[in-house]
Protein backbone atom coordinates (compact mmCIF):
# COMPACT_ATOMS: atom_id res chain seq x y z
CA UNK A 1 0.00 0.00 0.00
CA UNK A 2 1.26 3.48 -0.87
CA UNK A 3 0.14 6.52 1.08
CA UNK A 4 0.67 10.11 -0.10
CA UNK A 5 0.64 12.92 2.45
CA UNK A 6 0.48 16.60 1.48
CA UNK A 7 3.28 18.22 3.46
CA UNK A 8 4.77 21.62 4.20
CA UNK A 9 8.26 20.05 4.18
CA UNK A 10 10.22 16.92 3.33
CA UNK A 11 10.16 15.02 6.63
CA UNK A 12 7.74 13.14 8.88
CA UNK A 13 8.15 15.94 11.43
CA UNK A 14 6.64 18.56 9.13
CA UNK A 15 2.98 19.56 9.13
CA UNK A 16 0.28 18.14 6.89
CA UNK A 17 -0.41 20.91 4.38
CA UNK A 18 -3.91 22.31 4.57
CA UNK A 19 -4.31 22.62 0.78
CA UNK A 20 -4.10 19.28 -1.01
CA UNK A 21 -3.75 20.64 -4.54
CA UNK A 22 -1.26 23.38 -3.65
CA UNK A 23 0.90 21.52 -1.11
CA UNK A 24 4.58 22.10 -1.82
CA UNK A 25 5.44 18.43 -1.26
CA UNK A 26 3.90 14.99 -1.20
CA UNK A 27 5.60 12.40 0.96
CA UNK A 28 5.02 8.81 -0.12
CA UNK A 29 5.06 6.08 2.52
CA UNK A 30 4.54 2.34 2.52
CA UNK A 31 2.43 0.44 5.04
CA UNK A 32 5.53 0.01 7.25
CA UNK A 33 5.63 3.81 7.66
CA UNK A 34 8.84 4.05 5.62
CA UNK A 35 9.31 7.14 3.47
CA UNK A 36 9.82 5.77 -0.04
CA UNK A 37 9.61 8.95 -2.14
CA UNK A 38 9.39 12.72 -1.83
CA UNK A 39 7.63 14.61 -4.62
CA UNK A 40 8.03 18.33 -5.23
CA UNK A 41 4.49 19.19 -6.28
CA UNK A 42 4.74 20.77 -9.74
CA UNK A 43 1.18 22.10 -9.34
CA UNK A 44 1.77 24.02 -6.10
CA UNK A 45 1.88 27.32 -8.00
CA UNK A 46 -0.14 28.57 -10.92
CA UNK A 47 -3.78 28.96 -11.67
CA UNK A 48 -6.60 26.44 -11.89
CA UNK A 49 -6.65 22.70 -12.18
CA UNK A 50 -4.21 21.82 -9.38
CA UNK A 51 -6.47 19.33 -7.61
CA UNK A 52 -7.33 17.39 -10.76
CA UNK A 53 -3.67 17.33 -11.84
CA UNK A 54 -2.40 16.25 -8.42
CA UNK A 55 -4.97 13.44 -8.26
CA UNK A 56 -3.83 12.18 -11.66
CA UNK A 57 -0.14 12.44 -10.69
CA UNK A 58 -0.73 10.41 -7.51
CA UNK A 59 -2.90 7.83 -9.25
CA UNK A 60 -0.17 7.38 -11.88
CA UNK A 61 2.21 6.53 -9.00
CA UNK A 62 -0.19 3.83 -7.75
CA UNK A 63 -1.07 5.69 -4.57
CA UNK A 64 -3.99 4.16 -2.67
CA UNK A 65 -4.55 6.72 0.12
CA UNK A 66 -4.11 10.51 0.06
CA UNK A 67 -3.98 12.63 3.22
CA UNK A 68 -4.21 16.44 3.42
CA UNK A 69 -5.71 19.14 5.58
CA UNK A 70 -8.49 19.89 3.10
CA UNK A 71 -9.52 18.74 -0.37
CA UNK A 72 -11.32 20.79 -2.98
CA UNK A 73 -14.38 19.35 -4.69
CA UNK A 74 -12.64 18.91 -8.05
CA UNK A 75 -9.79 16.99 -6.45
CA UNK A 76 -12.28 14.80 -4.56
CA UNK A 77 -14.09 14.04 -7.83
CA UNK A 78 -10.79 13.22 -9.58
CA UNK A 79 -9.65 10.94 -6.74
CA UNK A 80 -12.99 9.13 -6.58
CA UNK A 81 -12.87 8.55 -10.36
CA UNK A 82 -9.46 6.90 -9.90
CA UNK A 83 -10.40 4.86 -6.83
CA UNK A 84 -8.16 6.73 -4.38
CA UNK A 85 -9.20 6.91 -0.73
CA UNK A 86 -8.65 10.23 1.00
CA UNK A 87 -8.61 11.54 4.54
CA UNK A 88 -8.43 15.02 6.01
CA UNK A 89 -5.99 15.48 8.89
CA UNK A 90 -4.63 18.43 10.83
CA UNK A 91 -1.24 17.95 12.49
CA UNK A 92 2.14 16.36 11.87
CA UNK A 93 2.81 14.03 8.95
CA UNK A 94 3.96 11.29 11.32
CA UNK A 95 0.74 11.51 13.35
CA UNK A 96 -1.39 11.46 10.20
CA UNK A 97 0.39 8.37 8.92
CA UNK A 98 -0.01 6.46 12.18
CA UNK A 99 -3.63 7.50 12.61
CA UNK A 100 -4.72 6.57 9.10
CA UNK A 101 -2.85 3.25 9.11
CA UNK A 102 -4.55 2.36 12.40
CA UNK A 103 -7.95 3.31 10.93
CA UNK A 104 -7.42 1.20 7.81
CA UNK A 105 -6.16 -1.81 9.80
CA UNK A 106 -9.07 -1.69 12.24
CA UNK A 107 -11.75 -1.42 9.64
Amino acid sequence: MKIAIASTGKTKNDDVDEKAGRAPFYLIFNESEELVETIDNPFSFGSGGAGFSVAKMLADKNIEIVIAGKFGSKMVDAMEERGLKYYEFDGKVSDALTSILNQTKNG
